[in-house]
């Protein structure tokens, strides 16, 4: 082959490679302005959904939302699904919605909810309990149906709200038969309400009804955790019920085992001090509240509680110690103060004639003060009219001749150290 030609087949190659790479540059480009077009449109019809969500016209709102839906349902799924889904809730509900309407969100809502499930993952538990929620209320689909629904939210978010809990606690009660382990299931779950909200009573009743009393309820849990003593969520059982049922003795050995097992844990060791407390243990209690307060130093809870302990042992100057300091970390917190008082007013006791009265008057000042702190706190104007008739009277100061105004030094017990104006 001559040079000519060799330059004339190599200058061809040239050729078709510039055209190949042309062309794959036009259809490259043209990819890009259609996908810059479908982002535009997405991001339109999201706006659009978002304008009409915003003004409340939710009808207008949907047919946008499956729009961006159909188009990239993951795009805006933090915001989107939330927003549609109160769109369906709202017109659903609305009395002035058009029942051909309704009847057509009920038709959807599984399948809105089955998108939501898969397409915003980091929430699935909650839009599956509301699956569940309305193919329970909504649709009136049978126990069998919704049942798995509930168990499946729960098992994917376990700190769905108590409402969802409930929810499946009556599923499992109303279908109970008595052979099919539905009254145990419930049982189970409304011990983790229990444990979950140890000051809502109504958790603690439902269990009771289930078992006929607490009593019953109390001998139950008792029984399995005996039988299972390491298992931690059956102390929790047995303490709660214990608890509620006022058995301070048999709270004492689950709750000591359950601080074994979580030495910091504030709740347990808050429970335990109480129990102490309603024992009159209070070296005990002395030594929970202790180790509370270097916990969580901010919280005033805990020299309150710990001022009761002392309290409760008599010994009265560490406890209006630790009722001072409850008032100052609640800024003011009055409840302490009106305890203060009562120290004072019990010290009394360990006065005669004149300097008993005086004693009583610190008493009524410093209860007077904590009402003047938080007026709704009726126990302290209680005591300020109780002690109304043992206070110094005006002929005690004539025959004594203190004068208004006078300071008058508590000298009959020793760790008072105040002294009280003469009115």
């Amino acid at each position: 082959m001559t040079n000519r030609s060799l330059i004339i087949t190599k200058v061809g190659k040239v050729k078709t490679l510039l055209q190949t790479i042309a062309i794959t540059l036009v259809l490259f480009a043209s990819s890009n302005i259609a996908q810059t077009a479908d982002s535009m449109k997405v991001l339109t019809d999201y706006s659009l959904f978002s304008e009409y969500h915003k003004n409340k016209d939710y009808d207008s709102a949907l047919p946008y939302g499956w729009k961006v839906i159909e188009a990239n349902p993951t795009k805006f799924s933090k915001w989107l699904y939330y927003k549609m889904e109160e769109c369906f809730w709202t017109l659903h509900d609305s009395s002035s919605t058009a029942q051909e309407i309704v009847k057509s969100i009920e038709d959807t809502i599984l399948y809105f909810y089955d998108l939501s499930i898969k397409y915003r993952e980091p929430d699935k538990g909650y839009f599956q309990a509301r699956k569940a929620y309305v193919s329970e209320l909504w649709l009136s689909l049978p126990a069998d149906v919704t049942i798995p629904l509930y168990e499946q939210a729960i098992a994917w978010q376990p700190e769905l709200s108590s409402f969802y809990y409930n929810r499946l606690g009556q599923l499992y009660i109303n279908s109970d038969d008595g052979s099919n382990g539905l009254k145990e299931k419930a049982i189970d779950l409304y011990t983790i309400l229990v444990e979950r909200e140890p000051e809502n009573p109504v958790w603690g009743n439902i269990i009771t009804d289930l078992f006929g009393n607490i009593d019953d309820r109390l001998k139950f849990q008792k029984d399995a955790w005996e039988k299972d003593p390491e298992n931690e969520k059956k102390a929790k059982a047995f303490a709660a019920t214990a608890i509620q049922a006022s058995e301070w003795d048999q709270a004492v050995a689950p709750l000591e085992f359950l601080v074994s097992k979580e030495p910091e844990s504030v709740g347990y060791l808050t429970q335990l001090g109480n129990v102490y407390n309603k024992l009159d243990n209070g070296t005990k209690s002395e030594e929970i509240f202790a180790r509370l307060i270097k916990l969580e130093p901010d919280n005033k809870d805990h020299y309150f509680y710990f001022g009761k302990a002392l309290m409760d042992a008599g010994r009265y100057s560490q406890a209006r110690t630790q009722f001072l300091k409850a008032s100052d970390v609640g800024n003011g917190w009055a409840l302490p103060i009106f305890y203060e008082g009562f120290l004072y007013e019990q010290a009394a006791a360990g006065c005669t004639d004149f300097d008993k009265k005086v004693v009583y008057l610190l008493a009524q000042n410093t209860y007077r003060r904590a009402l003047n702190m938080d007026p709704s706190l009726t126990e302290a104007k209680d005591r300020i009219n109780a002690l109304s008739g043992v206070v110094p009277t005006k002929e005690d100061y004539f025959f004594r001749g203190i004068k208004s105004g006078q300071s008058m030094p508590i000298t009959c017990v020793g760790w008072i150290g105040k002294s009280v104006t003469a009115p």
